[in-house]
């Protein structure tokens, strides 16, 4: 029995056990619905998996849904009637028939009692709907498999700059450590006491050379200019008078970083290509300026003899700065001067 109501105009039906039942078998027959189609979807998807095959695919969804869900149309038509009379004699399913009449000409839209234009929609509805669904989700995949990608490829090229960093601490001279074993050698007997502040500051230079290629990639300046400091007096030793170092740097900046024997580079450098006579001397300045860098003088005096080069000092450095995605160092040599401008990285 419906009720009317005068004031709203609105029609209202009582809760009745055969209203739920009504309930009851739309919903169980939308559920239906939702997961035949669903599988019918899924399977395609499975079967035509290739992106090239997404038109072939669509339209064979497109086409067994409208089967399958005419089927269940058919099928809940059938149920309904069932269930409101109590028997399917004269069972007709005119209530989801479609139809459409212009100008006297009538179109159907239902064959043999099935509505085809229902099936369409509802068809359509749920392709346009997962296909939305899995746009969104394929998307969300890619960027994560870009981003995991990108996390990769970051952590090899940070291993493998780290490998170089590696190689390139070790390329400190070699033949550094036989001239210092020969000057200990000979003053072992011409003065004990200074073959022991020889070999204590010999000691302090390898600690440091092998404590940086284990350990850091940056050091504080105050540790490089004390390990400098130490490096110099075994040139001192071996060059005398024909060497001069002189380091003015700011407190403010001791605590700055520099990669670690960037200065022994330098000084080793200079000293190699340079002529170091008492009455010709090389003069090696270590300095900051008013921009915050580290400046390393040397006047340039070039040996008569050609020392055989592979520019290994001066590469090395600019190879660590790169890796370090620091800025390059400045080097330039000008009215008889070599100079090396060195940022400072903040610690």
């Amino acid at each position: 029995m419906l009720l009317y109501s005068l004031s709203t105009g609105l029609v209202f039906q009582p809760f009745t056990g055969f209203l739920c039942l009504r309930i009851v078998l739309s919903l169980v027959i939308f559920i239906v619905f939702w997961h035949s189609l669903r599988a019918v979807i899924f399977y395609f998807r499975r079967k035509y998996p290739n992106k090239r095959q997404t038109v072939k695919r669509l339209l064979i969804t497109f086409l067994v849904g409208i089967v399958v869900s005419s089927t269940l149309s058919w099928l809940s038509g059938l149920l309904r009637f069932f269930v409101r009379h109590g028997t399917l004699v004269n069972y007709r399913n005119a209530d989801q028939l479609s139809s459409f009449s212009l100008n006297k000409f009538s179109l159907s839209l239902h064959a043999f009692g099935i509505d085809v234009f229902q099936a369409i929609l509802i068809v359509s509805f749920y392709q346009i709907t997962y296909e939305t669904l899995f746009f969104i989700q394929n998307s969300v995949l890619y960027q994560k498999r870009l981003k995991q990608a990108e996390q990769e490829q970051e952590k090899l090229r940070t291993a493998n700059l780290q490998s170089q960093l590696d190689a390139l601490k070790q390329q400190v001279n070699p033949h550094f450590l036989f001239n210092s074993l020969n000057v200990l050698d000979s003053l072992i007997d011409e003065d004990p006491k200074q073959a022991r502040v020889f070999l204590d500051e010999l000691s302090s230079v390898y600690r440091y050379m092998l404590r940086t290629n284990r350990d850091s990639n940056l050091t504080d300046l105050s540790t490089e200019l004390d390990f400098i400091n130490s490096y110099f007096h075994l040139l001192k030793t071996r060059h005398g008078y024909g060497l001069s170092l002189n380091v003015a740097v700011e407190d403010r900046y001791q605590a700055h970083q520099i990669p670690p024997l960037t200065l022994q580079l330098l000084v080793e450098n200079a000293v190699k290509h340079n002529i170091l006579l008492p009455e010709q001397p090389l003069h090696i300045d270590i300095l900051t300026d008013d921009h915050g860098q580290l400046q390393v003088r040397n006047n340039v005096q070039r040996k008569t003899v050609r020392v055989a080069s592979n520019g290994v000092g001066l590469t090395n450095i600019l190879a660590k700065y790169q890796m370090l995605n620091q800025q390059p160092p400045v080097i330039r040599e000008t009215a008889g001067e070599f100079v090396v401008i060195l940022p400072l990285i903040a610690s």
